[in-house]
């Protein structure tokens, strides 16, 4: 079994080359080796990083199971170049699946986290559509934030900041963890669109466990329970969290995280 401390391996940024022209772009990304034939990817939520306490948690498990990790920071985000400005869904997936494809071998479970379960999901449909879905052994999604740009974002809005955001093309939005407001612009509402899910079926081609919890502000229980409802077609377990809120990184919200990792291993 390959031994990696999660020490060493977060203090060893690589980076990887995305798009082509003036659309390339720099990203960071952190991996280990491991000697088990099934590997984990983390994809991170909105404005996170891959030095956070998911990702840094499930380096230190998956070393400790042999598997090969992966985590990264989409552009804009963290250590990868880009402008957080420039950001849209599309561009993150893009840069998901670069990183899937040219930085891991064989099948792969992914985490993903928020905005990460979205592109999660996202990922899977492309992969089966290039007819590549047993690259995926299964899925863990964590408050995942499916259509997060119309459904929790845009019809959040009130007509005054709907107003701002069509007469200046930018709308700064509030932040509840204390990093200030941010911007989300007409442009990045307007790319999500073209990668909506719910509304017909969503399929995962793999097994899928959700993990909600009850205390969300950011993702309400209801849009998980939507995106369950959704995924018809492929095996689904939901845990819900009583007292659980957005980020689920208390320790025994880890715990249940991994336990969803072993789950869909298995």
């Amino acid at each position: 079994m390959v031994k990696v401390k999660s020490e060493e391996f977060l203090a060893a940024p690589e980076f990887l080359r995305v798009g082509q022209g003036a659309g390339e772009r720099r990203i960071a990304f952190l991996r280990a080796p491991g000697a088990v034939s099934l590997g984990l990817v983390f994809l991170g939520g909105f404005r996170s990083t891959m030095r956070g306490e998911k990702a840094s948690f499930l380096a230190a498990k998956a070393a400790a199971a042999g598997r090969a990790f992966l985590c990264f920071d989409y552009s804009g985000h963290g250590e990868s170049g880009g402008a957080f400005e420039d950001g849209a869904i599309g561009r993150w997936l893009e840069e998901s699946l670069a990183a899937l494809e040219r930085l891991t071998e064989g099948p792969q479970i992914l985490v993903g986290s928020s905005m990460g379960g979205w592109l999660a999901l996202l990922v899977a449909r492309t992969l089966a559509a290039r007819g590549e879905a047993d690259r995926l052994a299964g899925l863990v999604l964590i408050a995942p934030a499916v259509d997060m740009t119309r459904r929790l974002i845009f019809d959040a809005m009130s007509a005054a900041e709907r107003e701002t955001l069509e007469r200046t093309g930018v709308f700064m939005r509030p932040s509840r963890y204390g990093d200030g407001p941010y911007p989300v612009s007409r442009a990045f509402i307007e790319e999500g669109e073209r990668h909506r899910l719910l509304g017909g079926a969503v399929r995962a081609h793999c097994p899928v466990h959700v993990l909600q919890g009850l205390r969300d502000e950011d993702v309400p229980p209801a849009h998980a329970l939507e995106l369950v409802e959704h995924l018809a077609g492929d095996p689904v377990a939901l845990t819900l969290v009583k007292d659980g809120d957005h980020r689920l990184s208390r320790p025994q919200d880890l715990a249940l995280i991994w336990a969803a990792v072993e789950g869909v291993a298995t």
